[in-house]
């Protein structure tokens, strides 16, 4: 029952997201949009890291149910990288606006990624998990390598 509550806020907030930058008031509201996107993302990524990494006890229901929550969050933060919001509070660099093409071709990977690791969650096997989780890792970091601020 957790996973399927968890799963029908993911789906709403993903078909929210659809039409969200028609929704944004102004450019800093797609900001805090994508980094808060990015946020749960995150603390979903550092849960099934703590458990692919040795740091915690491996449960495979836990792994699963953040992978299914880590591939909708995936395609939700790039509604919020629209005209104007280069500016502000944000580490987005210049590049995400200027190689757009190579931006996008990045995040599909990382989507993708995140898709394979929410079926390696599935299987329950914890080298799947690592093997998956291995490759989610490079994609996050080559786009943040070339596209974020430190």
């Amino acid at each position: 029952m957790k996973i399927f509550s968890s799963l029908a806020i993911a789906a709403v907030a993903l078909a929210a997201s659809v039409p969200a930058m028609a929704q944004f008031q102004k450019p800093e509201d797609a900001v805090k949009y994508r980094k808060a996107a990015f946020t749960v993302m995150g603390a979903h990524v550092a849960r099934i890291g703590a458990m692919a990494n040795g740091r915690v006890p491996f449960d495979a229901a836990a792994v699963a149910e953040n992978a299914a929550l880590m591939e909708t969050m995936s395609k939700l933060p790039w509604a919020g990288f629209g005209p104007g919001t280069d500016k502000g509070d944000t580490r987005a660099k210049a590049e995400i606006w200027t190689e757009q093409a190579k931006f996008t071709a990045g995040a599909e990977k990382m989507q993708a990624e995140v898709a394979k690791l929410n079926v390696a969650a599935k299987t329950g096997n914890l080298d799947a998990v690592k093997t998956a989780f291995g490759a989610v890792g490079q994609s996050c970091k080559a786009c943040h390598d070339v596209y974020r601020k430190d």
